[in-house]
């Protein structure tokens, strides 16, 4: 039973970072350690800057308005 609480509590965290726009970090290291051994992973700051303008631009109007 609290098993199951924590996962629920860790699935509504996380829904609740990806909503406000908070990359998961944790995540991407997790992923690039199993899908791609051996090459490099962005520090937490190259990572966020990079998921920031991913999401916002990178100071040209693609899709947002400006």
């Amino acid at each position: 039973m609290f098993r199951k609480l924590q996962q629920v509590a860790r699935m509504f965290s996380q829904s609740a970072r990806l909503m406000v726009g908070v990359p998961e970090y944790d995540n991407y290291v997790a992923q690039m350690a199993r899908n791609r051994p051996g090459e490099p992973v962005m520090s937490y700051e190259m990572f966020f800057r990079e998921r920031q303008e991913a999401r916002f631009g990178r100071g040209k109007c693609n899709t947002r308005c400006c």
